[in-house]
């Protein structure tokens, strides 16, 4: 599956990248939120989309707000992973349409498990 992982982190996001290539994701890394829209925006569209909340060039709240308002990215799932700290911040990106949160540092059976049911993969099969 196409993943785009969406962080201004390099190190996170290449951490991210080398646990999901361990099963077979490629991934296309974005550092900012309009470079992510854009990417999540062309064909061929991600699969999934993981989205990270304090970027540059806009929020990953705008980011998603966008996205699920767009005709081509409305059904990409999203997954955001975050580092703050807000409590509501879960239930808030969740009422917005993503359909999970990962709190940062992500550990691997969490986003394999995160993936698995955003994308219909049977967990024996991740």
């Amino acid at each position: 599956m196409r993943i785009l992982i969406a962080d201004d982190d390099p190190v996170v996001s290449a951490a991210l990248a080398a646990i999901l290539r361990t099963r077979g994701h490629d991934i296309v890394p974005a550092f900012d939120a309009m470079q992510a829209l854009m990417f999540a925006m062309r064909a061929p569209h991600p699969d999934l989309i993981l989205l990270d909340i304090n970027m540059p060039g806009g929020t990953g709240i705008t980011a998603l707000t966008k996205l699920k308002a767009s005709t081509k990215t409305a059904l990409i799932p999203v997954i955001v992973v975050s580092g703050a700290t807000d409590a509501a911040l879960p239930a808030r990106v969740m009422s917005m349409g993503a359909v999970g949160f990962l709190p940062k540092p992500v550990q691997p059976d969490g986003l394999f498990r995160a993936v698995n049911e955003a994308l219909g993969i049977p967990e024996a099969a991740g």
